[in-house]
């Protein structure tokens, strides 16, 4: 019985790590693409306000008002079609390490509004970027060679290596 569970264990470890990064990655895609997609549309999304006035200042009023709502959207969406496809995966993590600075950015720029004693929905509305960015983070990762390996693979590979140091 045990040894059914340690190989159901392995099995399933196997599979983690072959798939949950692409899981994670498409599902990623997924709500940026939710949410740019809701920019488009003036009056529709709960941060857009925020993240208008936001572009606003960090571009030093060049873009305001629905322009730069699109440009947010645009960008949104691009990152969420590179994460679910595949495609242009490391220009979309680029794109995305600079929407995610933007996304903390309301935080420096408009800190007493977010925080005017406990915080406002739009402040928990941005805290929730901290999941985002965790999760680029080991899409990054995964994008640029790093892989996911089980443990029994690993133990296994360290027994080959010492095998082959010792004979």
């Amino acid at each position: 019985m045990t040894s059914t569970i340690e190989n159901t264990i392995a099995k399933l470890a196997a599979w983690l790590s072959r798939h949950s990064i692409d899981v994670l990655r498409v599902s990623l895609g997924l709500v940026f693409v939710a949410f740019g997609t809701l920019k488009f549309f003036p009056g529709v999304s709960p941060a857009e306000a925020l993240s208008v006035a936001t572009l606003e200042k960090l571009s030093l009023g060049m873009l305001s008002g629905y322009a730069a709502q699109f440009v947010i959207a645009g960008m949104e969406v691009f990152i969420g079609l590179t994460l679910v496809t595949g495609k242009l995966l490391k220009t979309g993590l680029v794109v995305m390490t600079g929407a995610l600075a933007g996304f903390f950015a309301p935080y420096a720029l408009f800190f007493t509004d977010l925080f005017p004693g406990t915080p406002t929905l739009e402040a928990q509305y941005i805290f929730k970027d901290i999941v985002l960015a965790a999760a680029a983070m080991v899409i990054g990762a995964r994008a640029l060679g790093a892989r996911l390996v089980p443990a029994h693979e690993r133990t296994e590979r360290v027994h080959d290596i010492r095998r082959r140091v010792a004979a």
